[in-house]
């Protein structure tokens, strides 16, 4: 589409005037560009500018500046290029410290002394070796930590789904075993990897007392298959590492860790869970109300709780602020997580009289 004319539509919806129009379309101009048109749910031939135009249409010509205001000056967006760079720290700023430790403290020797010994660095190989990495979504971006990682990381000790059958397991042991030559060598540290984490619900939850989520599923397939006895050493170790989190599920992760080993007992879970992310939001990322008071009635008035399905209601009864009641004003580069504020990513028709919602940024709908 033509972005002249759908900044000359911008402008009549708006009612600015030449000199506020100039000064909004630098602004516009600039963050479309090196941020905003990055983002791959768009529909088809739309960018942000004219997906803007369409979402600031279904509020009242006095509301309009609320909610223009709201992505001006609060939205957050993860471009793809900060996304990739959260990706190619998770080696240097997570792993690379963490095998450090450990080989000092094998060693024992200060850490700062292992590039200087050759036995240090010999155990080091082999932990990195030992070392797995499995994809939790398609958001794990594990192809890219694969590239820039070439060299450093083998492929065979990288997994591209969470769900490992047998002859997996075996294919992985028997490279492991092939580089490190040793017939009895076994993995020591797994590190399941995903890009974001807002309520930690997915990872992890309990439903009218049954847990549920993905590390729930990882804990039964490594059960299954007799992972800790055949493929893994006694010692070994569980990390999940998110690029990035908020501080709500960081704490509630750890948590619900600790409740479900307390609930099963000894043999019941992993002996222990690492968490970690490349980058956490603050505790007061979120979205208070009370400190929006335009855009605060525009998130009660236009909201349609149709969106709220047996998915969505997981997370509490009312979706106004995104699942989880979480209020994040938080974009990622290749969906909208559903824990941002529903008026940036709902859609709906409007059945009941209720009002349709259009998105700012369209999201596409994954469930664990």
């Amino acid at each position: 589409m033509n972005q002249a004319f759908v900044l000359g539509r911008l402008a009549d919806l708006m009612g600015w005037d030449t000199i506020r129009f100039n000064s909004e379309f630098r602004w516009l101009e600039l963050m479309s560009r090196m941020k905003y048109d990055g983002y791959q749910d768009f529909l088809a031939g739309m960018r942000f500018i004219e997906s803007l135009a369409d979402w600031l249409q279904q509020f009242a010509p006095a509301e309009r500046e609320a909610a223009y205001d709201f992505v001006r000056n609060h939205l957050v967006f993860i471009s793809p290029g900060e996304m990739r760079h959260l990706v190619e720290l998770f080696y240097p700023e997570s792993l690379q410290p963490r095998l450090i430790r450990r080989v000092a403290e094998s060693c024992g020797i200060p850490q700062y002394r292992i590039w200087a010994d050759a036995k240090a660095v010999e155990l080091y190989e082999t932990l990195l070796r030992k070392t797995l990495f499995i994809e939790l979504s398609d958001g794990g971006r594990i192809d890219i930590f694969r590239r820039v990682n070439a060299g450093v990381i083998s492929n065979e000790q990288i997994v591209t789904a969470p769900r490992i059958h047998r002859a997996k397991w075996d294919d992985l042991l028997k490279d492991l075993r092939k580089v490190t030559g040793r017939g009895d060598e076994r993995f020591s540290l797994v590190y399941l990897v995903d890009d974001f984490v807002g309520s930690g619900m997915t990872l992890l939850r309990e439903e009218e007392g049954e847990w549920k989520g993905k590390l729930l599923r990882f804990w039964e397939d490594v059960i299954d298959v007799g992972a800790p006895e055949k493929y893994l050493a006694p010692d070994w170790k569980l990390c999940v590492h998110h690029y990035l989190s908020t501080h709500q599920a960081d704490k509630a992760v750890k948590e619900r860790d600790e409740a479900i080993r307390k609930a099963r007992g000894d043999g019941g879970w992993f002996d222990s869970v690492e968490f970690s992310s490349g980058m956490r939001l603050a505790a007061d990322f979120p979205i208070k109300l009370e400190n929006h008071a335009a855009f605060a009635p525009l998130v009660e008035k236009y909201y349609d709780d149709s969106i709220e399905d047996e998915h969505i209601k997981k997370g509490g009864t009312n979706s106004r602020l995104g699942f989880g009641q979480c209020a994040l004003p938080l974009i990622l580069e290749h969906n909208t997580p559903n824990n941002s504020i529903a008026l940036l990513w709902a859609e709906t028709t409007g059945i009941n009289g209720q009002h349709p919602m259009r998105p700012l940024f369209r999201r596409r709908k994954r469930h664990a």
